[in-house]
């Protein structure tokens, strides 16, 4: 993600209503850093929290990051579990606890909230993991995560782990318990339901599940389960849930990490009743078949909304509902091509919309804007593709006969005219619609000099949309590398 993708991920977050953002680690680069000083600098609201290790250049970095944020903590962790202990840190239970006490208390020296990891505490030998908490909590840790960092645990073994912690450190109450859960084998929202309902008072988790591996948590699912089942659970959130929907489509798009049809809560299918029985059922009383309202997550009963007639107000406030918040020159440009595509397409829907709006967040720079293509192919016979591009304002074209069909010799084609050989390691193409006039989203990673970039394009022609995607991708790898945010922690 560059920077501006990153900010507007953070101020999503916050109409979410999210309690803490944890932004990054300060120290992993220059990048990094800076991420986490500008998110930081720019959010109201939420906790911001930097990540550090137990030693004093991670902790010093990450407070230099987070010391202008209105509510900043400085999050350290260090493995306990005795397989870590041995073949990683090469340290014993003693050194263990003094290297997490003192990197608490450097932390609390810094700033009143610190929240300390056992990294793999779901393995961790319980008499000594109830050690190192009660350690850390006199140091002054005021937040203790309890991570699986491997997704190792079961629903019953994360309901004992924090049981003991409740019941056998003394100091116990005067420390938030907080869960994070890796989903290696599907548990992780089980698991961290079964720590909350064992008294856990925080739920780390990512939007769509994304993660190291196989992700972590997912947000939305563990939040909804809360809500549906609050008679259960007994607890809530301040997530605005309506807005569920909105901020999964946000990161999906930005990360380039699509969410699968039968994703729940999020998912296309998650609302859809296809068998005849469950369908009788719904038109006879929703709550047969459905648990959850569809419009509580953000989801819209109609679907099909506006044409071609439709003025800027009326987009807009559609483009509020679906959760994109635009300025006034963004939404000109989102009217311009709504009209465009109006024109093209018989009917515009919330999809439409939603890519439109898309192409507004995070645009870097072009040193290369598409301005058309014609091409000219037979079966058995190589492409012959002009493709026509502008740079340094003036519009140059190049003619490429070659490559294996027209979306190949498209790809020639803007690396002849770019100069920038790349190797594409991922092409993917879907409809962001319904209709054989939808429009077509392609979503290209390309590889140039060990450097990876993503690109995304978007138009009712699919081979425009894979030469707009192709571009993108180009136009970030011309201006060289961008600082990274990584979207969950590596270590819990």
């Amino acid at each position: 993600m560059n920077l501006t993708e990153k900010l507007e991920i953070a101020q999503a977050l916050v109409q979410l209503g999210v309690d803490v953002i944890e932004a990054g680690f300060p120290i992993a680069s220059p990048g990094d850093f800076e991420s986490v000083r500008a998110i930081a600098g720019a959010v109201s609201g939420p906790v911001v929290c930097g990540l550090a290790r137990c030693n004093d250049a991670d902790i010093d970095r990450a407070w230099e990051a987070l010391r202008h944020a209105g509510r900043p903590r400085i999050h350290v962790f260090l493995a306990t579990s005795a397989i870590h202990r041995e073949f990683k840190l090469r340290m014993g239970e003693d050194e263990v606890v003094a290297r997490a006490v003192a990197g608490v208390t450097r932390a609390r020296k810094l700033c009143d909230d610190v929240e300390f990891s056992p990294e793999d505490a779901a393995r961790t030998e319980p008499d000594f993991l109830c050690r190192v908490v009660e350690a850390v909590i006199a140091a002054g840790a005021t937040t203790v995560n309890i991570p699986d960092t491997v997704g190792y645990a079961t629903p019953a073994q994360m309901h004992r782990v924090i049981t003991t912690l409740r019941s056998r450190v003394p100091s116990i109450d005067r420390a938030v318990i907080s869960v994070h859960c890796h989903d290696d084998l599907g548990l992780a929202v089980a698991n961290s339901l079964a720590a909350v309902e064992a008294g856990a008072g925080q739920v780390e988790c990512t939007i769509n599940g994304i993660g190291e591996r196989a992700g972590n948590c997912s947000l939305e699912e563990v939040v909804m389960a809360l809500r549906t089942r609050s008679d259960h659970y007994g607890c809530e959130t301040g997530i605005v849930t309506q807005r569920l929907v909105p901020t999964s489509r946000l990161v999906a798009n930005v990360t380039g990490i699509r969410v699968p049809r039968n994703k729940a809560i999020v998912g296309r299918n998650a609302f859809a009743h296809e068998a005849g029985i469950h369908q009788d059922g719904m038109l006879k009383e929703r709550s047969t078949y459905e648990i959850m309202r569809p419009e509580d997550v953000g989801l819209e009963r109609t679907d099909l909304v506006l044409g071609k007639h439709s003025g800027r107000a009326a987009l807009a406030d559609r483009a509020t509902a679906l959760g994109y918040q635009l300025s006034s020159e963004q939404l000109q440009t989102v009217f311009e091509q709504f009209k465009l595509l109006a024109d093209r397409k018989k009917e515009i829907y919330d999809g439409d919309i939603a890519a439109l709006c898309e192409q507004q967040f995070a645009a870097l720079p072009e040193e290369y804007t598409y301005e058309g293509y014609e091409i000219a192919c037979t079966s058995g016979s190589p492409p012959t593709v002009t493709l026509r591009v502008r740079h340094d304002g003036a519009s140059k074209s190049v003619v490429v006969t070659a490559g294996d069909g027209p979306v190949d010799a498209i790809f020639l084609a803007i690396e002849k005219l770019t100069g920038i050989t790349t190797i594409c390691r991922d092409f993917r193409v879907q409809a962001v619609t319904v209709g054989k006039d939808a429009q077509g989203e392609v979503t290209v990673e390309l590889e140039h000099a060990g450097q990876m970039q993503r690109g995304r394009g978007v138009s009712t022609d699919s081979l425009e949309a894979a030469a707009r995607a192709f571009l993108a991708a180009i136009n970030r790898l011309a201006l060289g590398p961008q600082p990274r945010l990584h979207p969950q922690r590596t270590h819990s």
